[in-house]
């Protein structure tokens, strides 16, 4: 831990994650977002519509008012310093300029050194234009002329994209992969706060929602092998994430590592290298495995 210590003086990152709905970066990358907060990073999350859609039985703005209290809920569990929630509405999003441009300004104030978004292919279109968003600001927030009213960064951040299981037109390819093991339990916690869409939304539209437990204790724990179903557990992954893990840790740490979540790097943004991505996501250094 006196390592991450020292990391964090040497230079304070400042990580800004941009997504469709509220929980859709703490489901994707919850465990990766407490670590840089945990070594003393910035970590900020965006969603770009306001989740008013999400739900059975609620809808309009007393949902959106649930989802941003939630989201608050989740933000102080992972330690998100920033936590904003654009006003459009949830299955409307489109890539209108002028939501390219707030985000442009969100980069800009954020001063990213790293920006994570969605990929531009998925079933959900809020999704796809979010990605398509993020990525139609990737070189913007240089130009000093576009969005003059919020000045420029002098550098382009690196851009990323969170991980997805969909194939065309080209699947996810994991350039990065950080070890969560260590806070899998507050990315949990942070998932158990969005109560209207892991205990009740995303069930009942799975078809599984009877076999949500009512006790919050056993319904916490259905939730963690729900996840680990989905994507989180070593034996889950593709071959290609667990080479990545290889790559990142080390074949004998990656023996006794669990639960991760991968990155892909898109072209848009600064090229890192390998040396540069160490620099950028520092838990590579000092991995916490068992």
């Amino acid at each position: 831990m006196e390592k991450e210590k020292s990391t964090q003086i040497e230079r304070k990152l400042r990580i800004i994650a941009i997504f469709a709905h509220p929980d859709d970066a703490e489901v994707k990358m919850g465990g990766t977002a407490a670590k840089f907060a945990k070594m003393g990073h910035a970590v900020k999350f965006l969603s770009l519509t306001n989740g008013d859609a999400g739900h059975h039985e609620e809808g309009g703005g007393p949902l959106a008012k649930r989802r941003a209290d939630e989201a608050k809920k989740a933000a102080e569990i992972l330690g998100i310093d920033e936590y904003v929630i654009f006003d459009n509405h949830d299955a409307e999003l489109m890539p209108n300029l002028h939501i390219r441009h707030d985000i442009i300004r969100e980069i800009r104030k954020w001063n990213a050194d790293i920006v994570i978004g969605l990929r531009p292919n998925d079933y959900h279109p809020d999704h796809r234009y979010a990605g398509t968003l993020v990525m139609d600001a990737a070189f913007l927030v240089v130009v000093p002329n576009v969005v003059s009213d919020t000045p420029a960064l002098k550098k382009n951040p690196v851009f990323l994209y969170m991980e997805d299981g969909f194939k065309r037109p080209n699947p996810f390819t994991p350039d990065i992969t950080v070890a969560v093991d260590d806070t899998f339990s507050t990315k949990i916690d942070g998932l158990d706060a969005h109560v209207s869409q892991f205990y009740e939304w995303l069930p009942r539209v799975m078809g599984i929602d009877e076999d949500v437990p009512k006790n919050p204790v056993k319904r916490k724990e259905w939730l963690v092998k729900w996840l680990d179903n989905w994507n989180s557990q070593m034996d889950h992954l593709s071959d290609n994430v667990k080479k990545s893990v290889v790559k990142w840790y080390g074949a004998e740490n990656a023996r006794r590592i669990d639960r991760v979540e991968s990155f892909e790097i898109a072209e848009y943004g600064y090229q890192p290298t390998d040396k540069e991505i160490l620099e950028l996501f520092p838990m590579l250094n000092y991995p916490h495995v068992t």
